[in-house]
Formats: structure tokens, sequence, C-alpha cells
């Protein structure tokens, strides 16, 4: 009975009031617990994510370290500031041959691309009327001599005046111009070539009826050429000073030659301010024609001991030049600053120095402070670097 009295017992007063604190701060210990077990999880995520950067970037530096590159040992060269400028080929002289007296063609001795030498025969024109014309100027010159020499004697004699003397040598004196025109006009019947070189056009045939000034050829001297370029405005300073342009013609499996300076035009021909620049050039074989196209290689500049690397190894990005160098098998960015562009050289002027290791070949595919795996060095920038 006894037992059963203490199980009817209200509870104590302790009991009780830990039960009504219990209940009142319920909200308060469940946001507790919630606070706690959220510090506890992101503890957790942070020490994964941690470890998951760590693998990653050990994952990266892994595949970096795989990348193979190719140094160029930068040593000082020789490089050149000039322009390709194209041109033409021009005759040395280029002579349209006319008539100078009036008459039928009776024999054309030459052809188109005919080579002459100066006075060859090319054509001949009908002669008949200018013998003729000849033969009379000779008999009226013999007669006006004789009149002269009769009447000299007679003034010794004093049988003529001294005035009837002089008008006789006066009548003597134009007979004898008048035999000399009718031979200067026989012998232009017979047309020569002027200069030597090629008949480029003949206009000249056989029973053609010709006046004075008709067109009989044209005739170019090619034993010399006149390599013509045209030259920009910004050039003009350097080419002053110039004696010799060499040049390429890509018609005769880019043949090399080498003009004199000739002629240079104090003032631009064409609307596009081009001046003209003739440079003499010998063809004593005749194998290069004009027409022919060229480049000439104007050399504006030449720089010794200069600093050279690829132009591919330069990268551009947000405004900035830059190579990258290799110092302990380690990745560095390299600004540059660039200078004479040679084909595919380019000159450094500021940012590297003899020795050091520029990356030629992988430096795409790689970033600062990599390490790289160096495949090979080489030292002439002009070798294939592969």
């Amino acid at each position: 009975m006894n037992e059963q009295r203490r199980h009817n017992d209200p509870p104590s007063p302790l009991r009780l009031a830990i039960l009504r604190f219990a209940f009142r701060n319920l909200p308060r210990l469940a946001l507790l617990l919630l606070i706690l077990l959220a510090i506890l999880l992101a503890g957790v995520i942070d020490r994964q994510k941690a470890r998951l950067e760590h693998e990653k970037a050990a994952g990266r530096a892994q595949d970096e370290k795989a990348v193979n590159v190719v140094l160029l040992e930068v040593q000082p060269s020789i490089i050149e500031d000039a322009v390709n400028l194209p041109g033409v080929m021009e005759p040395w002289i280029r002579l349209e041959l006319l008539a100078k007296v009036h008459g039928s063609i009776s024999e054309v001795l030459v052809q188109e691309g005919s080579v002459v030498q100066q006075g060859d025969v090319l054509a001949r024109i009908e002669a008949d009327d200018y013998i003729i014309a000849l033969d009379s100027a000779k008999a009226a010159y013999k007669r006006a001599k004789a009149d002269y020499e009769r009447k000299k004697t007679m003034l010794s004699k004093k049988t003529v005046s001294q005035a009837d003397l002089e008008l006789s040598e006066s009548e003597m004196l134009t007979a004898r111009a008048a035999m000399d025109n009718a031979e200067l006009q026989l012998s232009r019947c017979t047309i020569t070539a002027p200069i030597s070189g090629v008949i480029r056009r003949l206009d000249a045939k056989i029973g053609l009826l010709l006046s004075i000034a008709d067109p009989v050829a044209e005739i170019l001297q090619i034993d010399r050429l006149k390599a013509v370029v045209g030259i920009p405005e910004s050039d003009v300073d350097a080419v002053r000073k110039l004696s010799e342009v060499g040049m390429t013609i890509q018609a005769l499996a880019d043949l090399e030659a080498t003009g004199k300076k000739y002629f240079f035009s104090p003032a631009p021909e064409t609307t596009a301010r081009l001046y003209r620049l003739e440079l003499e050039i010998e063809n004593p074989d005749g194998s290069i024609l004009p027409g022919m196209f060229f480049r000439a290689h104007v050399l504006k500049k030449t720089v010794r001991d200069a600093i050279t690397v690829p132009i591919y190894s330069v990268i551009t990005r947000n405004d900035e030049q830059f190579v990258f160098v290799v110092r302990d098998q380690t990745v560095h960015k390299q600004p540059v600053e660039m200078g004479i562009l040679e084909q595919w050289r380019v000159q450094i002027t500021d940012g590297l120095q003899t020795g050091d290791m520029v990356v030629v070949e992988g430096h795409r595919d790689i970033e600062e402070g990599q390490q790289v795996n160096v495949v090979r060095v080489i030292t002439d920038p002009a070798g294939p670097p592969l």
C-alpha cells in the first residue's frame, strides 16, 4: 500500500520546474540545434571543397607539366627595314619611226620582232621621181657654176661688172643647195634604223603610199631597260639615298637582278601620289622583256646586332604585347616593344636581351608560372623550329 501511495503522489516541484522550462524554451532549443547542425555541415562542405580544389589544382598542374615547348635562345643578328614594291620593265628607248618623204613603198626587208642594228635598211620607197629631181638639180648646178666661172674670167677683162659676178655666184649657190636637197630627198627613200633594237610594230607594207610623217615602224631598244617603280611618299626620303635597288622578276623563275638609280621624279606623276623611280638594268641577252613585272627590294635601313624573334611568338592581348620566356623550367610573361619587321622576323627594341629563352612553339597553350617540358632549343630564328 505504501508503494501504491508513492506512485500516486504528485511530481516534485523541481521536476515540474524543469518540465515547464523545457516546454517554454523548446523553440529556442530547436533553433540552437539547427544552428549547430548548420555550422557542422558548413565545416564539412568547406573541407570537401578544399579537397576538390586541391585535387583539381593537382590535376591541372599535372596537365600543365605535359605541355611541350620549343625555345629560341636569343642571339644578336642583322635585320633590314625594307619594302617590296611592284614595278614594270620599260624599254630604254621607244622610237616611233616616221616617213620623211612622200612615196609608195617598194620593198620591206624586216618583220615584226626582227632584231636590227643601227643603220640597217628596213624598207625602201620608190625613188624614180627623186632620181629625176636630183639629175635636174645637178644639171642646174653645173650650168650655174659654168656661168659663174665665165663671168669671173670676164671680170678680169673688165667686160662684166662686179654686181653681175655676185649675182651669178648667188645663182650658183642656190643651184648647189637645190642639188643637195635633191640628194637628201633621194637618200630618204631608203629607210634605215636610227638605233639598234627590236621591231615591235611594222606599219610598212609593199605598195603602201606614204605621206610625210606617216608611221613606218616602232623600234624598242632593250639591250638596256628601265625598271620603273612607283615610290610612296613615306619612302621618298629613303629612296633618295639609294644608288642601287635589288629586284626579283617573277616571269623568269624569280630571277634576281640589280638596277642602278637613273632617274627619280621630283613630283608625283599619278593620282595615287607615287613618285616615279627609274632603274637602269643591263640586258645584253635580251632575256628580260618590256612589260614584265618585278618586285623591287627597297632597303631603307639595316640594323646590326639586333634582338629578333619570330613574329608569331609575340602574343597580343588587351593592347599588350608580350612573349613567354623560360627560367628554371618555369614560364614567365615578358612584355616587349617591337621595331623593324622583316618577313616573319621582328626586332625587339625593349624587353629581351641576349641569352633569353623565348618560347616559339607551344606558347599558345601555356600561362604565367606554368612548368613546361623543353623539347628543343634553337639559336637561329631563320631555321625551322620543329
